[in-house]
C-alpha cells in the first residue's frame, strides 16, 4: 500500500499497520485486506456490492475496522454494510473513509450502513470523514446509517466530517426499543462553496427508551450547512437534540427541528444555537501568543471535539 493511502487509513482509522482483530479494508471499491475471527465474522453480500458482519453472542472487548480509500479520480464507489450484534456485546467499530485525487473527475463515495444491536450489548460506533487533493475536482461522500436497538441496548455514534468535502448528504434513522439508549454526536467542518446535509430521524418506540443527539459544525467563506431532526417519541422516553453551530463569512446554516411526542410520558427536548466567534476568546489567546489565525483554530478544534 503506498504513503497516500497509509497515511489516509492513520487519519481516518488511527492504523498506521494491520489492525488486531476483525477488519475489512476496501481501496478504490474493491477488497483490499480482510480478516474474520472465531466471535466475529465478515462476508460478503449475496446480491449487494459489500459485507455482513456477524457478531455472536457475549462477545466483549473486541474492534471491528472497516475503513474505505479512494484514490482513483472519477470513481463513484457505493458500498452496503449490515451489521448483526449478538446479544450481551461490548464491541467498537472504526469506520470511515477518505479521499485523495489529483484528477479533475467528480470522485463519490456512499455508504450504506444497517447495524441490528440484540438485547443489551454495547456498541460505540466511529465514522470520520476527510478529502484532499485538487480543489478544482468535486470529492461527494454520502452516508446513511440505519439503527436498529433491541431492549436494554445502547449504541454511541459519533461521525466527523473533517475538510475537503464539497457535498455531503448525511441521513440517520434509528427504532429504539424498552431500556434502549442511542447517543449520536456529530462534529461538521466546511468551508469555501462545501455544502452539508444532515438528516436524522429517531423512533423512541419502547418504554424508557432514550436518545441524545448533539451536533456542533463550523462553517465560513461561501459553504452551506442544514441540520434536519425529526425525534418521535410513541411510549413513556427521554429525546434531547442539540445543534450548535458557529458562522462565518458569507457562510449559512440553517436548523430545522421537528419533535412529536404521541404518548404524554415523551419528554422531547430541542436546542439549536447559531452564533459567530467571541472576539474576546480569539484575543484572549492572542495575549498568550498566539496568531489570530492559530486562536480562531484552536477555538474551533476544541468546539467540535
Amino acid at each position: 500500500m503506498d504513503e497516500i493511502k497509509k497515511n489516509i487509513l492513520k487519519e481516518i482509522a488511527n492504523l498506521e499497520k494491520v489492525p488486531q482483530g476483525a477488519y475489512n479494508i476496501r481501496v478504490n471499491g474493491k477488497l483490499d485486506k480482510r480478516k474474520s475471527t472465531k466471535e466475529i465474522n465478515i462476508v460478503p453480500q449475496k446480491e449487494k456490492d459489500g459485507i455482513e458482519i456477524y457478531v455472536k453472542s457475549g462477545v466483549k472487548n473486541q474492534s471491528i475496522h472497516i475503513p474505505v480509500v479512494l484514490t482513483k479520480s472519477g470513481l463513484k464507489d457505493i458500498v452496503y454494510n449490515d451489521f448483526y450484534i449478538g446479544d450481551d456485546c461490548d464491541i467498537l467499530i472504526i469506520a470511515g473513509c477518505g479521499i485523495h485525487c489529483t484528477g479533475k473527475e467528480t470522485s463519490e463515495h456512499s455508504g450504506e450502513h444497517t447495524f441490528r444491536v440484540g438485547k443489551n450489548s454495547k456498541v460505540r460506533y466511529v465514522e470520520k470523514h476527510i478529502a484532499y487533493g485538487d480543489i478544482s475536482a468535486k470529492k461527494i461522500m454520502n452516508p446513511n446509517t440505519k439503527i436498529y436497538l433491541e431492549e436494554g441496548s445502547s449504541f454511541i455514534m459519533e461521525t466527523h466530517q473533517l475538510n475537503g468535502i464539497d457535498d455531503s448528504d448525511r441521513k440517520t434513522y434509528a427504532e429504539v426499543l424498552k431500556n434502549a439508549n442511542l447517543i449520536i454526536k456529530e462534529s461538521i467542518s466546511t468551508n469555501l462553496k462545501q455544502v452539508c446535509k444532515t438528516d436524522f430521524e429517531v423512533r423512541l418506540k419502547g418504554e424508557k427508551s432514550s436518545c441524545h443527539i448533539t451536533s456542533r459544525s463550523f462553517a465560513t467563506d461561501n459553504s452551506e450547512q442544514a441540520f434536519t431532526s425529526k425525534l418521535v417519541g410513541e411510549k413513556e422516553c427521554f429525546g434531547h437534540v442539540e445543534c450548535d453551530a458557529i458562522i462565518d463569512d458569507m457562510a449559512k446554516v440553517t436548523s430545522t427541528p421537528e419533535i412529536s411526542a404521541m404518548c404524554s410520558g415523551a419528554n422531547l427536548v430541542h436546542e439549536a444555537v447559531i452564533g459567530k466567534l467571541a472576539p474576546e476568546q480569539v484575543v484572549k489567546l492572542m495575549t498568550l501568543g498566539l496568531d489570530e489565525k492559530q486562536a480562531v483554530d484552536t477555538i474551533i478544534q476544541g468546539f467540535l471535539n
